[in-house]
């Protein structure tokens, strides 16, 4: 069997640094070495990138980076590689896939997919425009809009405007209270909040608009918040639905209530109709074909708990492979283990690169 090199990009600049290395060891951990030579490359909070050398637990506790050598990847298409780089000496290390572990900004948002594409190496997720659009809440329901997805009610303002009372005055009018505030640009909930007053208002466009200069302005919808993968290029799969249980001191299932409290937990799959699941199931494929998506997604939604009308809430082109993350649980439910999931994921990089319908 020919091995091929797989490069894991893991870190970046975003505010998710430290849940993209524990994803990457994750996915690390289960690559099978008998059919890849991995090079994990890190990029530290600052944007240096370092080829990384060493037990894979460093790269989740950020030892990674005491023991780095530079390196970049070469935007040229004949070489198709890494440079790494040893005093005044580089090296070229050719490279056949790259997964790119990283999560949120200058990384999920079609910057790295760009830099691939130029480099014309296969790489592991959704191409630029599925990545950009995906990554911009607000582009998203515009695409998912035309597309007839249901939606929550929304409005957007640019974070210059949070101080504009007009501007104050209309969101209050079109949304009303209680709502949620949400930088357009950011994942794993961060810089979210919600609002049941001006002052409550106020301070939420403030913290958002630490994250973006665009700012999300949604309805509250008393809902179950459910989620499903999506695996494939133009042959999609679909899991079944899992449901996201914030705990019961959490407001909403924000960055600590995921990754910082206990008493939140994931159940799969989620207790609901079979007619509802199947309406989640064939709007996430709806949503998955509207941006172009490729390789890979999770997918959620809102269930209203008194109507019971499902609405599309946000999807997430490169989600988490942590111990608590629900892609992969739900794939490891419906019997595809996480060293098997990285295999199609790799095959379906590779096939997307050759134009390959899979």
């Amino acid at each position: 069997m020919n091995k091929k090199t797989v490069a894991v990009l893991f870190g970046g600049q975003s505010s998710e640094h430290s849940v993209s290395r524990i994803s990457a060891t994750t996915i690390i951990s289960n690559m099978d070495s008998e059919k890849y030579y991995v090079i994990p490359i890190g990029i530290t909070k600052e944007g240096k990138w370092l080829i990384y050398n060493g037990p894979v637990e460093n790269i989740k506790n950020g030892d990674w980076e005491k023991y780095g050598t530079p390196a970049v990847l070469s935007p040229d298409a004949g070489m198709k590689g890494i440079i790494k780089i040893v005093g005044d000496k580089a090296k070229i290390i050719p490279v056949d896939v790259v997964f790119p572990v990283l999560h949120g900004a200058w990384g999920e948002d079609g910057t790295i997919q760009g830099l691939l594409e130029l480099a014309k190496i296969p790489y592991v997720g959704c191409g630029v425009i599925a990545s950009a659009v995906s990554m911009d809440k607000v582009y998203t329901k515009i695409v998912c809009k035309e597309a007839g997805i249901p939606q929550a009610k929304y409005t957007w303002i640019f974070s210059s405007m949070i101080d504009n009372e007009e501007k104050l005055a209309k969101i209050e009018k079109e949304i009303g209270y209680p709502m949620f505030i949400k930088p357009s640009n950011a994942g794993s909930s961060v810089g979210i909040s919600k609002a049941r007053n001006k002052e409550e208002l106020l301070n939420g466009l403030k913290l958002a608009g630490k994250y973006d200069r665009k700012i999300v302005i949604e309805e509250f919808v008393n809902a179950r918040e459910l989620e499903c993968a999506v695996l494939g290029n133009e042959d999609i799969k679909v899991t079944r639905v899992g449901e996201v249980l914030s705990a019961e001191d959490a407001e909403f299932y924000d960055f600590d209530a995921k990754y910082n409290n206990p008493e939140s937990r994931t159940v799969i799959p989620a207790d609901i109709p079979s007619e509802k699941e199947e309406e989640i199931r064939g709007l996430a494929k709806k949503v998955f074909k509207a941006v172009d998506g490729s390789g890979l997604s999770r997918i959620d939604f809102f269930m209203d708990k008194e109507s019971g009308k499902i609405i599309f809430n946000e999807l997430n082109t490169l989600p988490g492979f942590t111990s608590i993350s629900m892609y992969p649980m739900l794939w490891e439910e419906a019997g595809l283990p996480k060293n098997q999931l990285i295999d199609e994921l790799i095959d379906l990089a590779i096939k997307r690169d050759n134009g390959i319908r899979g």
